[in-house]
């Protein structure tokens, strides 16, 4: 199929030079789910008509659901912008022979970003020390700033990271640039220095970074909460699934965690009355560890390269069906 006869539906956030390669690939009808208010996001049924109705031939998603009577289009490809296209039934694609394509570490150095900034903030009282300049206390009670704010510093600690993926190795290098000595744990990664046990017992700070499975559901809980170091720093930019949450308030009131900083809750929400919101060593962020302009940057590159790849009849990298290719050739 010629680029002029080739036609794509881009549901996703799109910027940088991939969109010219894109531009360059299909004519393309751009509409991101995010520019829409309220949200917009199409399911299954919703897509396939869409996809119909623009007669796409490619489809680049990002949270839209990619199931059902959507594989009954002729479709080239689906690309999802994401490291895990969860939003993708790609069973349905590989019995339909449609590839499905995606975007590993596209965010990594993003979420590396703001783990250091949850890390930094909730160890230095930077929230606090912020609320006390703009109620104007800052000698609050009769104190000091410098007494109230005292902390030790983060070069010459250990960091343990669980999962050495894409933001597993971003964070590394940033954390060593700090002076930190860094440790890891992954099963799956040939790098990572320790077992699970180890890393909890010799860190100052533990970092989580892991996808979540069955394996990993849970991974955190109260046993291993007691195996940290008393004090030790608790940060979570991945999923809250990976920890328990109940288990977590505990050892916050017990002193055993002696701050925390989360991106992520079960829901995508946190209710007002939760107990995590009472401490003023706990950082909370609503999710926004990837919310930048380089990652729909970096995830319209990724794509846009392996498109070309299959376009071309070559193997894309990112290719999470490789198997329907051969079908094709």
């Amino acid at each position: 199929m010629a680029q002029a006869e080739r036609r794509a539906l881009v549901t996703a956030p799109v910027r940088g030079p991939g969109l010219d390669t894109l531009r360059q690939l299909a004519e393309l009808v751009i509409d991101p789910w995010i520019d829409h208010d309220p949200l917009r996001i199409y399911d299954a049924n919703a897509l396939a008509e869409r996809v119909a109705a623009e007669r796409a031939t490619l489809l680049v998603v990002e949270a839209d659901q990619c199931a059902g009577a959507l594989f009954e289009q002729p479709l080239l490809a689906v690309a999802s912008c994401r490291g895990d296209p969860n939003n993708v039934d790609v069973a349905a694609a590989t019995k339909a022979g449609v590839p499905v394509l995606r975007a590993p570490g596209r965010n990594a150095d993003a979420v590396a970003e703001l783990a250091l900034a949850l890390l930094l903030a909730a160890t230095r009282g930077v929230v606090g020390a912020d609320g006390d300049v703009r109620a104007g206390e800052i000698y609050k009670n009769g104190t000091i700033p410098y007494q109230r704010y005292r902390a030790w510093q983060l070069a010459g600690q250990t960091a343990g990271l669980v999962g050495l993926g894409a933001v597993g190795r971003a964070l590394r290098w940033r954390l060593e640039g700090l002076g930190m000595r860094v440790v890891s744990y992954d099963p799956y990664a040939p790098d990572a220095t320790h077992s699970l046990e180890d890393v909890l017992a010799v860190s100052d700070v533990v970092s989580l970074h892991a996808p979540v499975t069955e394996e990993t559901k849970g991974m955190i809980g109260a046993k291993q909460f007691g195996a940290m170091k008393d004090g030790v720093v608790f940060l979570n930019t991945a999923r809250a699934q990976l920890h328990d949450t109940d288990a977590l308030v505990a050892a916050l009131e017990s002193g055993k965690v002696g701050a925390a900083g989360l991106d992520h809750f079960v829901g995508e929400h946190l209710p007002p009355d939760h107990p995590l919101i009472s401490f003023d060593n706990v950082v909370l962020t609503p999710h926004i560890g990837g919310a930048t302009y380089d990652t729909e940057s970096n995830h319209t590159q990724v794509i846009a390269d392996d498109l070309c790849r299959l376009l071309a009849g070559a193997t894309p990298k990112n290719v999470v069906n490789p198997e329907v290719l051969d079908r094709r050739r």
